[in-house]
């Protein structure tokens, strides 16, 4: 018996941690190149100018505490979703307020339900609120709305749908969603998990697919919460901002139980530039449209499953040992994700990069599939 398994809660003793991407190692001037990270969906390109100089501005106030309640930030975001401030809560990154809607819907007894291979961090989530997560099998990798539904019971309060999932990159249309909805029962809130909202709504109106209604159904009055970060399309994931848009009501109780000045000041100046910056969208979504085209190409002709995505990352089967395939990349200068946690252990998440860092990537398991013999 340790020392301190007695005095700590019964979900710090069983849950699990989150396992980011190990750190890419400082290699010496004239060995090794940096690594290239296609592991954590990260945006290739970085923040956009406006974000960068709102930023420098804003470090001349750093010995200032920041505007707790993100005023200027939620108005603008109000007003750029067309809705009132008050449903609108800015947290630090959309995991922080996963966090604060499980603390305040859920308990021990209670449960929330999701779908087999989705977000990791719903798990965390939950099981720190001393609740129960519910997780039903996949249809062809991604949510089967029919096995959601019937795996709600009396004491669910929560459902998370990851729109599009992660690790999958699979998405779940505007019609799906409205009939799933309109058979969710009243006790239960429905959180539209929308990270990756800019790249999927730029691939849908590709394919001439309709993407999400989400709003809609927010300002019909529906009990959902829609989840957005900065961390993907605005490429903010280093200083941790996102936000919720929900029932005014709900979002007032998630506010009780945030950390006090949880979002830095830099954090706001820079999504409130980043917000105007529409050019810097535009590239990153058409990049990422057209470098999924080539990198899904190029990966199925190495032998590879892969799902179509709606994000910005692929989902690759590579027909075994995925860790293996991932500590052969990371040899050559590449970083993937392996998804043995997620219960996938022949498949890989990969991020979708420039297209000089995708070609490389290319080239590299090129490489290890041809030392393999088995393309």
């Amino acid at each position: 018996m340790s020392r301190f398994f007695d005095l700590v809660s019964k979900p710090a003793r069983e849950m699990g941690s989150y396992l980011p991407s190990p750190p890419p190692k400082q290699a010496a001037a004239d060995t090794q190149p940096r690594l290239i990270k296609l592991d954590s969906n990260e945006n290739p390109f970085g923040p956009s100018p406006r974000a960068m100089e709102a930023m420098r501005t804003a470090l001349a106030a750093a010995h200032s505490y920041p505007d707790d309640d993100c005023s200027e930030l939620r108005r603008k975001l109000a007003a750029f979703h067309s809705v009132p401030p008050e449903q609108v809560l800015v947290t630090a990154g959309s995991t922080a307020l996963l966090g604060l809607l499980c603390q305040t819907m859920l308990a021990p007894g209670l449960n929330a339900v999701t779908s087999e291979r989705s977000f990791v961090v719903y798990a965390m989530a939950v099981h720190a609120a001393g609740a129960q997560l519910i997780e039903t099998p996949m249809r062809n990798d991604g949510f089967d709305l029919d096995a959601v539904l019937n795996a709600i019971n009396e004491d669910t309060r929560v459902v998370f749908l990851a729109n599009p999932n992660n690790p999958t990159g699979t998405m779940t249309e505007a019609a799906a969603v409205d009939k799933f909805l309109a058979e969710v029962p009243g006790h239960v809130v429905v959180v539209l998990d929308e990270a990756y909202y800019e790249y999927a709504l730029h691939l849908c109106a590709l394919r001439k697919v309709e993407y999400s209604r989400s709003l809609d159904y927010l300002r019909q009055g529906a009990s959902v919460v829609v989840l957005r970060t900065f961390s993907k399309a605005h490429g903010l994931a280093g200083l941790r901002v996102g936000y919720g848009l929900g029932p005014a009501e709900l979002m007032a109780y998630c506010a009780r139980m945030r950390n006090t000045f949880s979002v830095s000041s830099v954090a706001q100046a820079a999504a409130l530039a980043a917000l105007d910056d529409q050019n810097h969208i535009g590239k990153t979504v058409s990049n990422n449209a057209a470098q999924a085209q080539i990198l899904g190409v190029g990966l199925s002709e190495l032998g590879y499953r892969v799902v179509p995505t709606s994000a910005n990352f692929l989902y690759c089967d590579v027909g075994r040992e995925a860790s293996d395939v991932v500590g052969q990349l990371r040899n050559e200068g590449i970083s993937v994700r392996a998804l043995g946690v997620w219960g996938a252990p022949n498949c890989v998440r990969v991020s979708i990069g420039t297209p000089q860092q995708n070609q490389f990537l290319l080239k590299a398991a090129s490489k290890i599939v041809a030392a393999s013999g088995r393309r």
